[in-house]
């Protein structure tokens, strides 16, 4: 049962993007269309769960234990950057096209603050390793249907005419706000 509403908190409730606003620039940048969306999203559900993995294990072995915690921060962007550096080669060599369509948005892995922000939040909320991989995997989960559902609206509204001061950007950020509040409607779930 305790698996269960982390899933249900990390993917409904607390979605990353939409109820504490991590990784908003890559929700912004690469959901024109639901293709390039859903390859975004599993590279990001596969960063964020082996950063979570790596991250947890070097600060349960090597930053506590020497009590350098104070090098989290640095030693987590530096994890983050290698797994990102390591998904872009794969990408490379597995899927060209999706590599292409990903453009400059996959090296934003690396800057996007969702992978950051939830090896942190795992080490602040005192989680165990199995509990982490679960949390992370169902927070990335969120990200990737927070994204994938957004992509759609998107395409959906590329084919309207909306007022000419509302086209674009004023548009996405709209849209955006109104599913973050379609997503408040799970609060209390959990």
């Amino acid at each position: 049962m305790e698996y269960f509403v982390i899933i249900i908190g990390a993917i409904f409730v607390n979605n990353i993007v939409l109820a504490q606003f991590l990784g908003v620039c890559p929700f912004l940048g690469v959901s024109n269309k639901i293709s390039t969306s859903l390859g975004m999203s599993g590279a990001v559900v596969f960063v964020i769960a082996i950063a979570t993995v790596v991250t947890y294990l070097i600060n349960t072995f090597v930053l506590k234990p020497f009590e350098i915690e104070y090098l989290r921060t640095i030693s987590y962007i530096l994890v983050i950057a290698a797994l990102v550096q390591m998904v872009e080669i794969i990408l490379k060599k597995v899927s060209p096209s999706l590599y292409q369509a990903l453009g400059v948005f996959l090296p934003l892995i690396t800057t996007n603050c969702a992978v950051l922000g939830v090896t942190l939040i795992v080490i602040q909320k005192d989680m165990n390793l199995m509990q982490s991989t679960v949390f992370a995997v169902a927070t990335s989960v969120g990200f990737g249907l927070a994204l994938v559902i957004f992509a759609g609206i998107r395409e959906h509204l590329d084919l309207m005419t909306p007022p000419k001061g509302m086209k674009g950007v004023p548009l996405a950020l709209v849209t955006a706000g109104i599913l973050a509040m379609a997503f408040m409607g799970f609060t209390g779930m959990v």
